[in-house]
């Protein structure tokens, strides 16, 4: 029979489940957009379950490059984004209350799967917006890939791609799932 998590592990399981669940009340990923005509930038802000910022600004101008526009609707991840991480949470809990070592083996393998296709699905959609311009847009520009992270410019605006607290507390959170392999090692 294989020994069971400690106590101190359950807990940092049911801590890494909270934190995910908090997560979704918080963005977790952002671009902004600065310009001489927009000293103070243009923001758009990614939440689990919806964007924010100056989406119409930016899609106004995006229409000058063929760039297509963007809402929620949009992206329909953000339709069942939240369902998947409050489920994940649960998930936790539920491998926090089993409390077995290969339970959270393929916990710890779902949060990297997870992780993978979430950072694919960004890229799939930068890529598509920033290589599917419009060829009758009034301005012509080669097609581009805006990046996940960083800084890119294109004609006079220079974009700042960043992960935010949302991200962060899912970092914190698979941190947390990380422990009980650290907590729970041969001495």
């Amino acid at each position: 029979m294989t020994k069971k998590l400690s106590l101190v592990s359950m807990i940092s399981l049911i801590a890494a489940a909270g934190i995910m669940f908090a997560s979704i009340f918080f963005p977790w990923w952002g671009m902004k957009f600065f310009a001489p005509q927009y000293p103070e930038g243009l923001d758009i802000i990614v939440y689990p379950s919806k964007l924010e910022g100056n989406i119409d600004i930016v899609n106004g101008l995006n229409h000058y490059i063929g760039m297509a526009e963007f809402s929620n609707e949009s992206f329909p991840e953000l339709q069942y984004l939240p369902s998947i991480i409050i489920g994940f949470s649960c998930l936790i809990l539920l491998v926090a209350i089993i409390r077995r070592k290969n339970f959270l083996y393929g916990l710890i393998g779902l949060f990297i799967a997870g992780g993978i296709i979430g950072i694919w699905d960004m890229k799939r959609w930068l890529t598509k917006y920033g290589t599917e311009l419009d060829p009758k847009a009034p301005i012509e520009l080669d097609p581009f890939v805006p990046p996940i992270l960083g800084e890119n410019t294109l004609a006079n605006f220079i974009t700042h791609s960043y992960f935010t607290t949302g991200s962060f507390l899912l970092g914190a959170s698979f941190i947390l799932i990380l422990m009980p392999l650290w907590l729970e090692r041969k001495k």
